[in-house]
C-alpha cells in the first residue's frame, strides 16, 4: 500500500527500544516504552502559506528523528505499525 502524507504531515516508522537494561534484565513487551526515535518514510509536499504559496518540509524521506512520545496518530500499514504527525510534532533530525 502506498500513502502519501498531505500538506505538513510525515509518515514515521519506529526504530526499535531497548529489549535489555544495562544489567541484563530482558524486559517484557508490557513494561517497554514505545521508542520516541523513527525514520521518515514519506513526507507531503509542504503547508501552504497566506500568499498559497509552498513552504517545503525541512525534514525528507530516509531522516532518522526525534519525537515528543504522544505525538502523532497510530496507523498500521501491510499490519506495521507506523505514526503520521505534522512536522512541528518532530523535535529534531538525528545527525550520523
Amino acid at each position: 500500500m502506498n500513502i502519501r502524507p498531505l500538506n505538513d504531515r510525515v509518515l514515521v516508522l519506529r526504530i526499535g527500544g531497548e529489549e535489555k537494561t544495562s544489567g541484563g534484565i530482558i524486559i517484557p513487551d508490557t513494561a517497554k516504552e514505545k521508542p520516541q526515535e523513527g525514520k521518515v518514510v514519506a513526507v507531503g509536499p509542504g503547508k501552504l502559506d497566506d500568499d498559497g504559496k509552498r513552504i517545503p518540509l525541512e525534514v525528507k524521506k530516509n531522516d532518522r528523528i526525534l519525537f515528543g512520545k504522544y505525538s502523532g496518530n497510530e496507523i498500521k500499514i501491510d499490519g506495521v505499525e507506523h505514526l503520521i504527525m505534522r512536522e512541528d510534532d518532530i523535535l529534531g533530525i538525528i545527525e550520523k
